[in-house]
């Protein structure tokens, strides 16, 4: 019961909540890639004006974040380089595609942008590629 209520914390429980963080939402943004890819026309028409890019680019670079990158973040190899782009499509999400509504339906693109800004920010942890490659 003292550990529930414990400021203290080891190497271990912050790698065992890194690999949880980063394979869980890894796992559930690849899910969103996918659907992109499987469905690119549409996901090529609906997507935002920026940068004078057409669609069919936009949409070939959000899938090689949603895709490709959370691929190397849930195996945990380069996986602050692969949350670059990442963070990148999830800030344009949220701030143009959803107009910054955190509360309606950019909650999960905040949720994930949130998460994959602090496994950029932490690092994979000790259980990942990048961990091991690194002894």
């Amino acid at each position: 019961m003292k550990k529930l209520f414990s400021a203290k914390y080891s190497a271990g429980a912050v790698s065992a909540g890194m690999f949880i963080l980063r394979v869980g939402c890894s796992i559930l943004l690849f899910k969103h890639g996918y659907q992109k890819i499987t469905h690119f026309s549409d996901t090529a028409n609906h997507m935002p004006a920026l940068f004078g890019l057409s669609g069919t680019v936009k949409a070939s670079l959000v899938i090689f974040a949603e895709f490709f990158c959370t691929l190397l973040v849930t195996l945990g190899l380069f996986t602050r380089l692969a949350c670059v782009p990442i963070v990148t499509s999830l800030g344009i999400a949220v701030f143009k595609a959803h107009n910054m509504d955190v509360f309606g339906q950019g909650q999960a693109a905040a949720l994930f942008l949130i998460a994959f800004a602090a496994i950029l920010i932490i690092g994979p942890g000790k259980a990942s590629a990048d961990g091991m490659i690194g002894k």
